[in-house]
């Protein structure tokens, strides 16, 4: 009487005999699979030969992303050193404003650039006013940066109403008292689920250089 095996159980008789193919040489020479990359069959050697020829072109694929993912964090690494460097060099606050909007707008190539605080303060200056308190409360619950779409024209009214996507972080001391708001019209410029690392060291240097003009 002939003994029925499944594919499992021969996968699982293989596994638990790795010499199998050792003490039959000659059963290797003689497999042909399928061609995983066209019609025809090869032998074992050759498709074991394809898929780590696949193999690698993965991971030559993933390394290049990765190389690539670290060239751009390399360069916008420097451009934040070139703001911290710029914003302290700044001399009055009417320098600050501008060096920090000009360069969100040049170097990081950020369309729109609006900065906004709410604490008493001796300086006249556009970037002051009165306290926006449903934007606050609304900064209050962000863990981090805002990115994505309008969250509300109610709580966000930056100056572009073509903009399409926003990134929005809380000015800080350590208590909230402004907001930097960076808008495109690219909708994919600010994403939800985006890393905001490079947002919040933008905020953070923000926050450090208006923090000085408040009274």
């Amino acid at each position: 009487m002939s003994t029925q095996f499944d594919e499992n159980d021969i996968a699982q008789y293989l596994e638990e005999n790795p010499d199998f193919f050792k003490n039959h040489v000659g059963l290797l020479a003689s497999m042909y699979l399928p061609n995983a990359h066209g019609g025809g069959t090869v032998s074992l050697a050759e498709r074991q030969q394809a898929a780590q020829r696949d193999k690698i072109r993965k991971i030559e694929h993933k390394y290049s992303e990765l190389l690539q993912i670290g060239i751009e964090n390399d360069g916008i690494g420097n451009k934040m050193h070139q703001l911290a460097l710029s914003l302290l060099q700044a001399k009055t606050l009417d320098e600050t404003v501008d060096t920090l909007t000009q360069t969100l707008q040049n170097d990081f190539n950020v369309p729109v650039v609006a900065l906004k605080a709410w604490i008493d303060t001796d300086q006249n200056h556009a970037v002051f006013g009165e306290a926006d308190e449903q934007l606050q409360a609304w900064l209050e619950t962000l863990p981090e940066p805002y990115c994505g779409s309008q969250p509300d024209e109610s709580i966000l009214n930056a100056s572009n109403s073509n903009a399409k996507s926003y990134a929005v972080c809380a000015l800080k001391n350590p208590q909230i008292f402004g907001v930097l708001i960076m808008a495109s019209e690219d909708e994919k410029r600010f994403y939800p689920g985006m890393g905001t690392l490079f947002v919040e060291r933008i905020g953070e240097l923000a926050s450090a250089a208006i923090q000085k003009y408040i009274a």
